[in-house]
């Protein structure tokens, strides 16, 4: 069976992209956000992943607003990460883990998950920068599946049905018949808000409650309902959903615990509360 060996989380503001290209690690604006992340690389090179399963929102360039599905799993066996206006360049497509994915969708459905299926699939920043992150040198030798959760338009998945997927997924993986690592990647938030009056909006307080919870609580925001969960982290700051089906992926089999590997949370970057979490599951 496959070994799932954690979870990670990560913002994906496109302006860090940017920073990536210009080469603005160590400016003084961005070097507390990228110092986070060596000792996230360090556990990487350690544990070697072999597959990576993304929880990500799209931003339009797959889905729009005329046709948002709640869940959509990718089954191609590539992925493009094509030009979305941000100026970041656009990696070489992504290769897919198609039987995994099939795996995955197969048991959502026995789960009575309705999801979209895409055999031919866009996926933009939300996928792409996380690997860059993760791997800054270059080397995207792991293979994705990529989950795309709607935090976009409402209606909105309510917590407890997000981590109830998420715990779906974990289960299908766990149960692949394969020999390959898997880590789970949640791409999105924390808290922020880009328009209206609430422009700029954030909140440290519940991020960091947020973030603890996932390592010692992890079904505490499903308490909260969409509504609530808006108002405390913002319209865009929802994307936290990809950090709860994360999490709730690890809780799968004999041994659902999980150690803290890294943490690191800063603000602002673009309005933006960032978090970063590298959780090992225990076994």
């Amino acid at each position: 069976m496959a070994k799932i060996i954690g979870g990670l989380g990560t913002s994906h503001i496109p302006a860090i992209g940017g920073a990536i290209h210009k080469g603005l690690q160590q400016d003084p604006y961005w070097k507390p956000f990228f110092d986070g992340f060596p000792p996230i690389h360090e556990w990487l090179k350690t544990q070697k992943p072999d597959v990576m399963v993304i929880f990500y929102n799209d931003h339009g360039l797959n889905f729009f607003l005329d046709k948002m599905p709640t869940f959509a799993v990718g089954a191609a066996p590539q992925y493009v990460n094509s030009d979305e206006g941000w100026g970041i360049p656009s990696l070489e497509p992504l290769k897919g883990e198609v039987d995994l994915s099939w795996q995955i969708i197969n048991h959502l459905m026995d789960k009575e998950f309705d999801i979209t299926t895409c055999q031919e699939m866009l996926v933009d920043h939300a996928c792409s920068l996380p690997l860059k992150l993760f791997f800054p040198e270059g080397d995207y030798s792991v293979t994705v599946v990529p989950v795309c959760i709607n935090t976009v338009q409402f209606p909105l998945p309510k917590a407890h049905r997000v981590y109830a997927f998420g715990r779906a997924v974990g289960e299908a993986v766990a149960a692949w018949d394969s020999s390959k690592k898997v880590a789970f990647i949640a791409s999105g938030g924390l808290s922020h808000q880009l328009e209206g009056t609430r422009a700029g909006f954030i909140n440290k307080d519940f991020d960091l409650k947020f973030m603890e919870s996932l390592l010692t609580n992890p079904e505490w925001a499903t308490q909260f309902s969409i509504h609530e969960l808006v108002e405390k982290t913002g319209t865009q700051g929802i994307e936290l959903l990809a950090w709860l089906a994360m999490r709730a992926a690890l809780t799968v089999g004999d041994q659902p615990g999980v150690r803290k590997v890294h943490s690191n949370y800063h603000i602002p970057i673009s309005n933006t509360a960032t978090g970063l979490l590298a959780l090992e599951k225990v076994s």
